[in-house]
Order: C-alpha cells, then sequence, then structure tokens
C-alpha cells in the first residue's frame, strides 16, 4: 500500500461515521424525552464554564489580569475536552462495533441540524397563527439582539440570519472538526464555541475576561465559514443554476468582509444572495445599537415567512450536499 492508501483507509471509518451521525442528527436531533432525564453534554460543558468563570472572573482585577484569567479558563476548557474525547475515543475502540454505534450516537448530539431547522420552522409558524408577538418571542429564542421592536419583516430577516450563521457554527464546524481531530476535536470545538457564546461577547463584565475566547472561537470557526458559503450557494443551484450560483458567490466575495464578525458574514451573504434578499444591517443589543451594513444590499429589504420557507429549502440542500461531498470522499 501506499502512503495516500493507507491515508484513505484511515480516514474511512471516521467519514462514515460523520455521515451516519449527520442522517440520525437530521432525522432524530435531541429527543426531549431523553434530555428531560439527563443533562445534555452541551448543558454539562456550560455548567463547567460557568464554575469556572466564577472562580477566575472576580471584580478584583484589573484589565490585564482579567484577560490573563480569561487566557487560563480557555486553555483548562480545551485541555479538558481533548482529554474526555481521547478517554471516549479508548473505550468506543474497545467496544468494537457496539462503540462505534456509541460514537455515531455521541457526535450526532453535538450536531444541530435538526434543532436549528426546528427552530426556524417555530418563528415561520408562529407568524403564520399568531402574528408578530408570537414571531418575536420565537425569534427570542434563537438570536441574542433585542426583537422587542422588530416587525414581520425583521423577524424573518433574524430568523434567516440565525439559520445561515448557525449552519457553520452548528453543523459545518463541528463536522470539519470531528474529521480533522475526532472526538477530542468535536468537543474542543464545541466546548470553545459555548464559551464564545457565554463569556465572548462584549459586555461590561467579559470584555477584557472573555477576549481570548472570542478571539479563538473566531479562529476555529474561520474555515467552516467560508466552506458554508460555499454549500449554501451550491445550493443556490437548485433553484436558480449555476449562473445564480455564481452570482452567489462573487456577492459573498464582495460582502462577507463588511460584516463585523470575521465569520459570520460568509454564510450569511451566500443566504442572502442565494434568496435575493438583504440580511445584515442596522439591530440592537440591549441598549447598545450595532450600525451594520447591509448584506447583498441590492436585495429585497422586505422578508415575508415565504422566504423563510425558501432559506430552509436551501438549508436542507446545503446539508445534503455535505452529506454527498463526504461520502463522495469516503468511496472514492
Amino acid at each position: 500500500l501506499e502512503i495516500g492508501d493507507v491515508a484513505q483507509i484511515n480516514a474511512w471509518p471516521d467519514l462514515m461515521t460523520l455521515l451516519l451521525g449527520l442522517i440520525l442528527d437530521w432525522f432524530y436531533g435531541d429527543p426531549s424525552r431523553i434530555w428531560k432525564r439527563v443533562p445534555h453534554p452541551i448543558a454539562i460543558i456550560g455548567n463547567g464554564i460557568e464554575v469556572l468563570e466564577k472562580r477566575f472572573n472576580t471584580a478584583s482585577l484589573d484589565d490585564a489580569e482579567a484577560r490573563g484569567r480569561g487566557t487560563i479558563l480557555l486553555v483548562v476548557l480545551i485541555a479538558a475536552s481533548l482529554v474526555t474525547g481521547l478517554v471516549f475515543s479508548s473505550v468506543f475502540e474497545l467496544l468494537g462495533s457496539l462503540g462505534w454505534v456509541a460514537e455515531i450516537i455521541m457526535v450526532s448530539v453535538f450536531l444541530a441540524q435538526k434543532s436549528l431547522k426546528d427552530h426556524v420552522v417555530e418563528v415561520a409558524t408562529a407568524l403564520r397563527k399568531c402574528g408578530v408577538e408570537c414571531g418575536r418571542q420565537a425569534v427570542s429564542k434563537i438570536v441574542g439582539r433585542d426583537t422587542g421592536g422588530l416587525g414581520v419583516s425583521g423577524i424573518c430577516r433574524a430568523a434567516i440570519e440565525s439559520l445561515a450563521e448557525n449552519f457553520s457554527d452548528g453543523v459545518v464546524a463541528p463536522a470539519l472538526w470531528y474529521l480533522m481531530l475526532g472526538l477530542p476535536g468535536l468537543i474542543a470545538y464545541k466546548a470553545i464555541n459555548t464559551a464564545d457564546s457565554m463569556i465572548g461577547h462584549n459586555s461590561e463584565r467579559y470584555q477584557h475576561f472573555g477576549r481570548a475566547t472570542a478571539l479563538f472561537d473566531d479562529m476555529v470557526n474561520w474555515p467552516a465559514a467560508r466552506i458554508s458559503a460555499g454549500l449554501i450557494a451550491g445550493a443556490s443551484m437548485v433553484a436558480g443554476g449555476i449562473k445564480h450560483a455564481r452570482q452567489t458567490i462573487s456577492q459573498t466575495l464582495q460582502d462577507a468582509t463588511t460584516h463585523r464578525s470575521p465569520n459570520a458574514g460568509w454564510p450569511e451573504t451566500a443566504m442572502a444572495a442565494s434568496l435575493g434578499i438583504s440580511l445584515g444591517g442596522p439591530r440592537k443589543y440591549g441598549n447598545t445599537e450595532i450600525r451594520a451594513p447591509l448584506l447583498n444590499s441590492a436585495g429585497r429589504t422586505e422578508v415575508s415567512v415565504r422566504d423563510i420557507d425558501r432559506a430552509l429549502a436551501i438549508f436542507r440542500d446545503s446539508c445534503f450536499l455535505l452529506w454527498a461531498l463526504i461520502l463522495i470522499v469516503a468511496v472514492v
């Protein structure tokens, strides 16, 4: 066997584990009847981060000390995640076929296709059944911005932006890190991403303490954001053909870097261009108003529930395209 043949043989189990994990997650997601009885792994990670944050982030710290303590928390979190992943990998390997099945299930738990899809469907359903107020309540579960003043268009835009960004963070990135580093990489990625959502935002308490986490989260999400945009552009061919996909790619390359996040602009612009709408723009987080540029500014600014339906179709096809690429790499 040549070196390339050996590498392909070694990669095949991980590729098939990931593919089956994606399929399992798409159809079953996170069954509430299970997670009502036992804590979800993400909840366990979140509890650990909360304990570490309370221990390390005291009121007496100056800015430099806060940054240093935040960095220590991040290192401890990554180390614990990698060790946990190695332990699970070793145990699953000893269990043979049963361990492989267990690993597929574990991989599916750290993916978010069905939960993301269900939350966005909930927004569309709420708007259709009982209007703006219900829509605001539904979308507030998946976005961090102030939803109190949003109308129908604002609610729909927020839901579509969340769908696009979380396709990268909740599907593509964990899949990519699993392929690169196995269970240790997957668990470490989810720990970093969870920490960013908890302490990485620019509030008074976390402005310095969460800086290392926010920067590292940007780093680990960098490749997935670009891959996600490519998958969304590829999915846009289903409705609009090759020309539409090329236009989506061109618009994404033009607008993605105008977003305040180094990553979120890529899937969001790709989704906006594929739907022919504008996303981004000004929004409020508590008392802070963010003056952000529009993504795909030539698109429609009035967005409807029908556009959520179309975005969900793009999301579905993007996920299926990801599956197809994994299968092709596994069998070629």
